[in-house]
């Protein structure tokens, strides 16, 4: 060792100079710095378990309470004031520059009528503010604020009436857009701390959110309730519709076609009532129709039935003419009731024309067939009340008076092929049609005889 340092040096000195250096201890926690930290968590925990169920508070509201709102905005408002240890608290609407109170709790009588009232509010109110930057706004003195000083009419009522000292106000925004603002006060100088602030805004937040539900499920409502307003509607006119239809079976079943339709176009059944009208009657039956039915069997008189008032029944329409009735092979038709004819007479006359033009060609056919038949018809003109007889289930379409009887009288007296008419068809159609007289004919129930007249043939058609 001597020959490789030159000095002495003990191997257990060296080994202890080369040993590092022990750290310094640190010094643990105190007691009361424990218990400090403690405290904090626990106040933290303490508000973050407000703050969770003032939210679940809420959305049992909004759930218990769909599309209204001030009870979810009260529920909203009493969570916020307590948990920030707020005095009282107001939700205000924006709209068209202004600020009006939708919902308020705790807020003083005279205030709350104030804020009740849609106001512009000054640029340096926190109202105000939030207009502009759409940020939280956190005022530790309303008195010693700008607007206070400049006396804004809104903030001295604010102070005066409600005392406020210490405000936070939150915008409420849909889309970026200002749709209100959500604020809370204390009537002592106060700060509220961060997280209050924070919870605040998460109302706003959902007092937005909560808002547009209510918007959108009333919209659906309105739409619901149009729809089932609609589908009533539409049952109603159904149902009407479907008596319109059994009512017009039922009138065209026991009533001519024309006064039924008449009587569904106008809605009312005042033309079945007695009244008194100038009228054109026509009556027409077959001649020999008796002796056939004492020879023929029933399925061909039946057959000759058909064949006979179809013929005269598609004349009947297309004139205009009401069907008063039939039995057997005679048919009665009126003219100008219910529905108005221009000259009914002429209008009796050429469809008596074209109903003996239809009715030769049968009676030739069953001419050929062995059967013996004429046609004859007999019109007049006059007044006549007419209505509708009968009993329920069984209505008929009726003219009474003279002219029924001296149309049916002339088609008594009628030969095979002649249309016999009164004096006065004469005068309503002596310029339409040629006419050959009759001898005068004293008729049944008619006191003087009567001239007639043969109609031949049509001169003019106007």
């Amino acid at each position: 060792m001597r020959r490789r340092g030159g000095s002495e040096h003990p191997i257990k000195g060296r080994r202890a100079s080369g040993r590092k250096a022990p750290k310094p201890s640190t010094a643990a926690p105190s007691i009361a710095e424990l218990q400090k930290q403690v405290g904090t968590l626990t106040r933290e925990l303490k508000e973050a378990n407000e703050r969770q169920t003032a939210t679940a508070e809420v959305l049992q509201v909004i759930n218990r309470s769909p599309g209204e709102l001030e009870p979810v905005f009260q529920a909203m408002l009493a969570s916020a004031m307590r948990i920030c240890d707020a005095n009282f608290g107001i939700l205000f609407e924006y709209t068209d520059g202004t600020f009006r109170a939708l919902s308020s709790l705790g807020v003083p009588k005279a205030f709350d009528e104030h804020c009740r009232q849609a106001r512009v509010w000054g640029p340096h109110t926190g109202l105000g503010q939030i207009v502009g930057t759409k940020q939280p706004v956190h005022i530790l003195d309303v008195r010693e604020q700008r607007a206070y000083a400049d006396k804004d009419p809104n903030r001295i009522a604010a102070v005066e009436m409600s005392g406020m000292r210490t405000i936070v106000v939150v915008p409420m925004l849909k889309g970026g857009e200002l749709v209100g603002a959500f604020s809370i006060f204390r009537q002592e100088v106060r700060a509220f701390t961060d997280r209050q602030i924070e919870l605040v805004g998460n109302f706003a937040v959902q007092a937005v959110i909560a808002i547009e539900n209510a918007r959108l499920l009333n919209e659906l409502r309105e739409r619901t309730e149009e729809v089932v307003k609609l589908n009533q509607q539409l049952e109603r006119r159904v149902a009407d519709q479907v008596g319109e239809i059994e009512r017009m079976s039922r009138l065209r079943r026991f009533l001519p076609p024309q006064v039924a339709d008449l009587i569904v176009a106008s809605g009312s059944e005042k033309q079945l009532e007695s009244h008194r009208r100038e009228i054109t009657a026509l009556f027409c039956d077959l001649r020999g129709f008796t002796g056939f039915t004492e020879s023929a069997d029933a399925e061909d008189v039946i057959a000759l039935l058909r064949e006979y008032h179809a013929a005269i029944g598609e004349k009947i329409i297309k004139y205009s003419g009401t069907l008063e009735r039939y039995a057997g092979d005679g048919v009665m038709v009126v003219f100008n009731d219910p529905v108005p004819v221009e000259n009914p007479a002429l209008q009796a006359v050429l469809m008596a024309l074209e109903m003996r033009d239809a009715i030769v060609a049968l009676t030739e056919t069953w001419h050929r067939l062995g059967q013996d038949i004429g046609f004859g018809i007999g019109i007049a003109h006059g007044f006549a009340t007419l209505g509708t007889i009968g009993f329920e289930g069984r209505f008929d379409y009726a003219a009474i008076g003279t002219v029924s009887n001296v149309a049916s009288r002339l088609c008594d007296e009628a030969k095979p092929g002649q249309i016999l008419i009164s004096p006065r068809v004469l005068m309503k159609v002596e310029n339409a049609v040629t006419v050959e007289p009759v001898d005068e004919f004293a008729l049944k129930g008619i006191r003087r005889p009567l001239a007639a007249y043969n109609v031949v043939s049509v001169k003019t058609v106007n």
